[in-house]
């Protein structure tokens, strides 16, 4: 295999024009911009972006949904709470008396 042999900056300049204009000449060689296929794009693009604000949209719409679900369950806790907290404390003897009275319905039943 022969030894590596430096590039003189001749070669050097002219392998760069070359690549130059080789590069022009493929730009020159490109297609014109179709018009139709760049509308088609942007169209096929606000379609997207349009079923994205709409997904969007409807996930915003779903937590506002759970939060109020949320607030409501949160409210009927506290209401329960708040009805449980207003019953009047039975006194030991007034819970004997309730229960006595249910053992006597029931042995009355038989």
């Amino acid at each position: 295999m022969p030894a590596f042999k430096t590039p003189s900056f001749q070669e050097r300049t002219n392998a760069a024009a070359s690549a130059k204009s080789k590069a022009i000449a493929q730009l020159r060689a490109k297609p014109p911009v179709d018009e139709a296929a760049v509308a088609a794009r942007a169209a096929a693009n606000e379609r997207r972006e349009a079923a994205k604000a709409e997904k969007r949209a409807q996930q915003q719409a779903e937590r506002e949904a759970a939060a109020a679900a949320k607030q409501a369950a949160r409210e009927e806790a506290e209401r329960k709470a708040a009805e449980a907290a207003a019953k009047p404390v039975l006194s030991e003897a007034e819970r004997k008396a309730a229960r006595d009275a249910r053992y006597a319905a029931r042995k009355s039943r038989k």
